[in-house]
């Protein structure tokens, strides 16, 4: 396919790799050089001579200029174009994104992913995708190239909905594997330890795993920083008081990663809440 790639940062640069190197012809604005493709000088000229847009952009203010600013990937479209925005975002921004789109005649599909920069290098990442089945099948290919655990959760806004619901998840068990190794330190026992012992029991998971390993070892270079995901927890909470829900321990884990960004650690991997547990 011809693909216009909008957002080449430490995600967007492996997911754009491995779609060229599975044969794919692809448009990007604002890749480094060298990395291949044809490099365009806005979202306007790649979209143009794209039958399927990705973006893969930090925060919902990026996606909007990004589609919808000067020379935005608004302005280059044709209908029958896909745009595919595999960014996490407001799940309420992205309906509205949508059917801007959907207005000049193009589909629209939102696909958030998961996994960080080792499942974007390795092509393994988890993909919610929010959209119309038949467009979804139309994507299903690309996004086979990307990942490998593929879900069509349901109308355009469900993929950012369950991105949302994965972000909960996994800020509040890195910040509960961060409290129960700083407990074994401060406890006088080896948190590398404690760790293995904790591997293989019912405490096991893929956070303790490789960000456990990251707390005892002390290297914290991201990875997924900090302050993407106090982001991605600001739109639980945004999205919380829309539903009238409570969501007290997300909010707390939100006010830690507060504190890290307050600290100079925003930039770091989200394991470093362990460095800011540590402090407090």
């Amino acid at each position: 396919m011809r693909i216009g790639f909008v957002g080449l940062g430490v995600m967007g640069t492996p997911m754009a790799t491995n779609l060229m190197a599975e044969g794919h012809d692809l448009f990007l604005y604002r890749g480094r050089e060298g990395l291949g493709g044809t490099h365009c000088r806005s979202a306007a000229e790649a979209a143009a001579e794209a039958e399927v847009v990705i973006l893969m952009l930090p925060d919902t203010p990026d996606v909007e200029n990004a589609l919808f600013g000067d020379q935005g990937v608004a302005e280059g479209i044709k209908p029958g174009t896909l745009v595919i925005d595999m960014s996490s975002i407001s799940p309420t921004a992205t309906k509205t994104f949508a059917q801007r789109i959907q207005d000049q005649g193009c589909e629209y599909l939102d696909a958030p992913v998961s996994g960080g920069e080792v499942g974007a290098q390795q092509a393994t990442l988890t993909i919610m995708v929010g959209g119309k089945p038949d467009v979804f099948a139309r994507a299903k290919p690309l996004f086979e190239t990307l990942g490998k655990n593929i879900t069509l959760i349901g109308a355009i806004g469900a993929g950012q909905t369950a991105k949302v619901a994965n972000q909960i998840v996994v800020g509040l068990t890195i910040e509960a594997v961060a409290e129960a190794l700083l407990f074994a330190e401060k406890a006088g026992a080896d948190p590398a330890v404690v760790r293995q012992a904790l591997m293989g029991g019912f405490a096991q998971s893929r956070v303790l795993e490789l960000h456990g390993e990251r707390m005892v070892n002390k290297t914290f270079d991201p990875g997924f920083r900090i302050r993407l995901h106090r982001k991605d927890l600001a739109l639980a909470i945004q999205a919380a008081a829309e539903l009238d829900l409570a969501l007290p321990n997300t909010a707390a884990t939100q006010q830690l990663m507060n504190a890290a960004i307050a600290d100079g650690d925003g930039d770091l991997d989200h394991s470093a809440l362990y460095k800011t547990l540590r402090r407090s």
